[in-house]
C-alpha cells in the first residue's frame, strides 16, 4: 500500500511541477506498480476502464472525419453572431450548452464537441480561447451532476441502487442549475480583463457569412446525418442497453466506411497522448484499489462519524470531493459504493446518503486536472492545438469552483436532507 502511494504521489507531484509530459510520467508510473508487484498484470489490464477509452477514440475519431467539412467553424460563427460578439454573452452562451449537453449526453461527450468550436469562436474574435475552455469544463462537471447519464459517478450510483433518472434530476438538477449560474458568473468576472473583444473583431464576425465555411459540401452530406443520429443515440443509450463507448465506436466506425479520408488520415485525429494517459493513470489508480489505500479511506469515513447523520452525510460529500479531485471521480465512487450502503443500510435506507456521494463526486470532478475524464481529454484537444492547459493552471481556476460548488451544496444538503 505505502509503495502504490508513494508512486502515485510522486506521479501527481511530477504532473504538477510540468516539467515533463504528463503522459510519460503516468505511464511510466504504471510500469513501476507493474514491476513492482504492486499491482499483478492482470489486473492491471482489468483497472483500465476501456468505456472511457472507447468513448474517447470513437468521439476524438468522429470530430477529426467532420473537422474538414467546415461545420465546426460555421457553427462558432453562428454562436459569436448569435452573441453579438459580446464577451458575456459569449461566456454564458458557451457555457449554457456545455452544461446543458453535458447533462443530456455526458461531459466527456461534450467538451470534446465543444472545444473545437470554441477554438474556432476565439480565433474569430482574437480572443485567448484558455478561459472559455476552463469555462466549458467547469460547466461540464456541474451540468452533468444534474442527470444519470451526465457524469460517470452518477451512472455507477444508478446502476448500484436501481434509482430513476427522474430521482436524479429531481434532487440533483435544482443544486447543479444554482452552482452552474454562481460559479459561471464567478469565473466570468476571474476572466473578464482576458475576454475583452475589440469593436472590430466584433464587427468583423457579424459581417462574415457563416454558409461559406462550409467547405466540403458532399463529404457534409455524407457524415452529417451520422453525427446526429450518434448524438440523437447517446440520448437513448440507457433504455436500449447500450453503452456509451458503442454509440461512439459505431458512429465513428460508419463514418470511416462514408467517408473520402484515409483510415491513416482519421487515426491521426486521435490523441492518443491522452488516451495513453488515461491508461498509465488507470493502472496506478488500479494499484491504489488493489492494495486497499482507498478503501483505508472508505472506511475512515464510517469510523469518525460513528453513526451521526449530519456528519455522515457532510463527511461522504467532502471526502468524496477531495478523493476525486486527487484521484479520479470514477474509480473513487466505485469504492464509495459499498461504504455508502452500508452507512445507508444503517440509517433506514436513506437516499440521502447517495445524494451527497454524488454531489462530491460530480462537483470534485472539477478540482484538478486528472480529477475527471472531461477534463484530461480537454486539456489534450488543446495541447494540440499549441495552447497546453497546465496542471497548475487548472488548479487556480479548479479549486475555488470546487469550493464554491461544494459550499452551495452543503447549505442545499443541510436544507433539504437534515
Amino acid at each position: 500500500m505505502l509503495l502504490a502511494i508513494t508512486i502515485f504521489a510522486g506521479a501527481l507531484a511530477v504532473i504538477a511541477s510540468e516539467r515533463v509530459d504528463r503522459t510519460k510520467v503516468a505511464l511510466v508510473g504504471a510500469v513501476l506498480v507493474v514491476l513492482s508487484q504492486t499491482i499483478d498484470q492482470e489486473h492491471a489490464i482489468e483497472a483500465i476502464d476501456w468505456e472511457t477509452i472507447g468513448l474517447l477514440a470513437g468521439m476524438m475519431l468522429i470530430v477529426r472525419v467532420t473537422e474538414p467539412t467546415g461545420i465546426y467553424t460555421f457553427l462558432a460563427i453562428r454562436a459569436g453572431q448569435l452573441a453579438r460578439g459580446r464577451p458575456l454573452a459569449v461566456v454564458m452562451s458557451l457555457a449554457l450548452s456545455t452544461a446543458l449537453l453535458s447533462a443530456f449526453l455526458d461531459n466527456l461527450t461534450t467538451v470534446l464537441l465543444m472545444v473545437p468550436i470554441t477554438f474556432l469562436l476565439a480565433d474569430a474574435l482574437d480572443i485567448d480561447p484558455i478561459p472559455l475552455v476552463l469555462i466549458e469544463i467547469i460547466a461540464s462537471n456541474i451540468g452533468g451532476t444534474a442527470t444519470l447519464i451526465g457524469d460517470p459517478p452518477n451512472i455507477l450510483i444508478a446502476g448500484a441502487t436501481g434509482l430513476s433518472f427522474g430521482d436524479f434530476v429531481l434532487n440533483l438538477a435544482p443544486i447543479a442549475a444554482l452552482a452552474f449560474v454562481v460559479v459561471t458568473g464567478m469565473l466570468y468576472l476571474v476572466f473578464r480583463r482576458r475576454l475583452q473583444i475589440a469593436p472590430a473583431a466584433r464587427e468583423r464576425v457579424m459581417e462574415l457569412e457563416a454558409h461559406r465555411s462550409i467547405e466540403d459540401m458532399g463529404e457534409l452530406k455524407r457524415t452529417l446525418p451520422v453525427l446526429v443520429i450518434t448524438l440523437l443515440a447517446f440520448f437513448v443509450h440507457s433504455p436500449l442497453g447500450v453503452e456509451p463507448a458503442t454509440v461512439a465506436l459505431t458512429g465513428a466506425t460508419v463514418m470511416l466506411l462514408l467517408t473520402r479520408q484515409s483510415v491513416e488520415e482519421a487515426l491521426r485525429g486521435i490523441e492518443w497522448p491522452t488516451l495513453f494517459f488515461f491508461v498509465g493513470l488507470f493502472v496506478m489508480v488500479g494499484a491504489l484499489e488493489e492494495t486497499g489505500a482507498i478503501q483505508e479511506v472508505a472506511d475512515a469515513i464510517a469510523n469518525v462519524t460513528d453513526g451521526n447523520r449530519t456528519a455522515e452525510l457532510l463527511g461522504i460529500m467532502w471526502v468524496s470531493a477531495i478523493g476525486s479531485g486527487i484521484i479520479d471521480n470514477i474509480p473513487f465512487t466505485a469504492t464509495m459504493i459499498p461504504v455508502v450502503e452500508q452507512l445507508q443500510e444503517g440509517s433506514g435506507d436513506d437516499d440521502a446518503y447517495w445524494w451527497a456521494l454524488s454531489l462530491g463526486a460530480c462537483f470534485g470532478g472539477n478540482f484538478t486536472l486528472v480529477a475527471a475524464a472531461a477534463n484530461v481529454a480537454a486539456a489534450g484537444m488543446a495541447e494540440r492545438a499549441g495552447r497546453p492547459i497546465g496542471f497548475m493552471t487548472f488548479l487556480k481556476v479548479g479549486v475555488p469552483a470546487t469550493l464554491v460548488s461544494m459550499l452551495l451544496a452543503t447549505g442545499y444538503v443541510a436544507l433539504r436532507y437534515l
